[in-house]
């Protein structure tokens, strides 16, 4: 039994190494420079070895997004968790939203297909893509007095705060928005409009 847990154990950590090494050759050198090949010299493996564990290296990029997913929603309720109203909770989240963003470009460059190939058809199909919307859906039908989160106005706000943030985003991580201190307050200000046209 014990040698049965290792041996899981050690592919575990085969398969954790291959995503670091995707993620590290990405950072270095951009999403275009990713092989299989080249993760396999990176942690000096056989390509071979590198295919069972992952099909191709959408299969990669596939658990890249997960994994992106995974960390965005552990955030986005660390930053909920901070506050108790509504309002606070929603501009901590966003604000939590954007700093994810940065401090994981790589990993939101693949979430969402920007300067990059997407596997969206894919990423839809993710239970983890799934719950930064329903983190955020439930903030807003709180603040809003509305109980179903499917219902339009909820969705309706979600996709005008997300446009707006995910916007913003995009276009500091092609390198063409303004300061960091303006987008802080571009930012700041969008979401405060945003908030206060909800509770009227």
């Amino acid at each position: 039994m014990a040698s049965k847990d290792r041996i899981l154990r050690l592919k575990e950590e085969t398969r954790c190494n291959i995503l670091d090494a995707a993620l590290q050759i990405v950072k270095e050198e951009g999403w275009q420079a990713l092989s299989m090949r080249k993760i396999a010299d990176v942690i000096e493996y056989t390509a071979p070895i590198i295919y069972e564990y992952f099909s191709n290296k959408d299969a990669i990029l596939m658990e890249l997004t997960r994994k992106g997913y995974l960390i965005l929603s552990k955030e986005l309720q660390d930053a909920k968790d901070k506050h108790r109203l509504p309002a606070k909770q929603l501009e901590a989240m966003w604000l939590a939203y954007w700093n994810f963003a940065f401090a994981n470009k790589e990993l939101y460059q693949v979430m969402f297909g920007i300067q990059m190939n997407c596997c969206c058809d894919l990423v839809k199909t993710l239970p983890e893509a799934q719950a930064p919307a329903l983190l955020f859906s439930t903030v807003i039908g709180e603040l809003m007095g509305v109980d179903d989160l499917e219902a339009d106005t909820i969705c309706t706000k979600y996709y005008t705060f997300w446009s707006i943030v995910h916007g913003l985003i995009s276009i500091n991580i092609v390198s063409r928005g303004s300061s960091d201190e303006i987008n802080r307050q571009v930012l700041k200000d969008a979401i405060g409009g945003l908030i206060h046209s909800m509770k009227k």
